[in-house]
């Protein structure tokens, strides 16, 4: 019996990321730059984003995007701290899509927002293959994961424009080779910014901070 092949030429992502592209237009049109921080749950993704607001406060209007499976004490945190924050909650997925973005967006009005953090679900896998829309994608791993990530998840290395370490406060009691770190995210992705900060202590933030002006002053 022979078998019938059908070319349907569409790839599966193909949806995706043609709603992160409408994701992207409309938030220029508002004047909005969006970042997609991604990171294994505990890598200090809420602490870092605290530090890099109260850096930046006094010169943008920021807003943050929290997604979670389930719960709200990102967001929360957030509007402690008075920032302008939603809470999404991803119905069980394990990460956030262009669709789930677009969404967000109707409930949250950016007007008047110069930078939109999105904090992603906690994983190294999901949120690496979906194009949210983001203007950047940046990757927060810890000194105590260790510095063979890049190795076991080479497609979120890949993916991100900037990868912070965090926790550099923690090395006299972990083993982590910076320059073995870096070589690793350079050999899948040459053009990416590498930074070493601890989001507890401050130590190493001005490099990301001009980083992120750096985008800004781009729009």
């Amino acid at each position: 019996m022979a078998v019938k092949v059908i070319d349907v030429n569409v790839g599966v992502f193909d949806e995706n990321n043609r709603i992160a592209d409408e994701v992207r237009t409309y938030n220029k049109g508002r004047g909005t730059l969006m970042i997609n921080i991604m990171a294994s749950p505990g890598a200090g993704k809420t602490t870092t984003l605290l530090r890099t607001i109260d850096a930046l406060k006094d010169e943008y209007a920021i807003g943050v995007m929290e997604a979670d499976i389930e719960a709200s004490v990102d967001a929360e945190k957030m509007a402690a701290a008075g920032v302008r924050s939603i809470q999404v909650h991803t119905g069980g997925e394990c990460a956030m899509d262009a669709s789930m973005v677009q969404q967000a967006l109707k409930e949250f009005d950016t007007e008047g927002i110069d930078l939109l953090f999105m904090e992603n679900v906690g994983n190294l896998v999901c949120t690496a293959e979906q194009d949210t829309g983001a203007d950047y994608n940046v990757e927060i791993l810890s000194v105590p994961e260790g510095d063979d990530k890049p190795l076991k998840y080479p497609l979120m290395f890949s993916v991100c424009q900037c990868v912070l370490i965090n926790k550099i406060d923690t090395r006299p009691w972990f083993s982590f080779d910076d320059e073995a770190v870096v070589e690793r995210i350079h050999a899948l992705n040459p053009d990416a910014e590498v930074f070493f900060l601890s989001g507890k202590t401050g130590d190493g933030f001005d490099q990301w901070i001009g980083w992120l002006r750096g985008k800004l002053g781009k729009q």
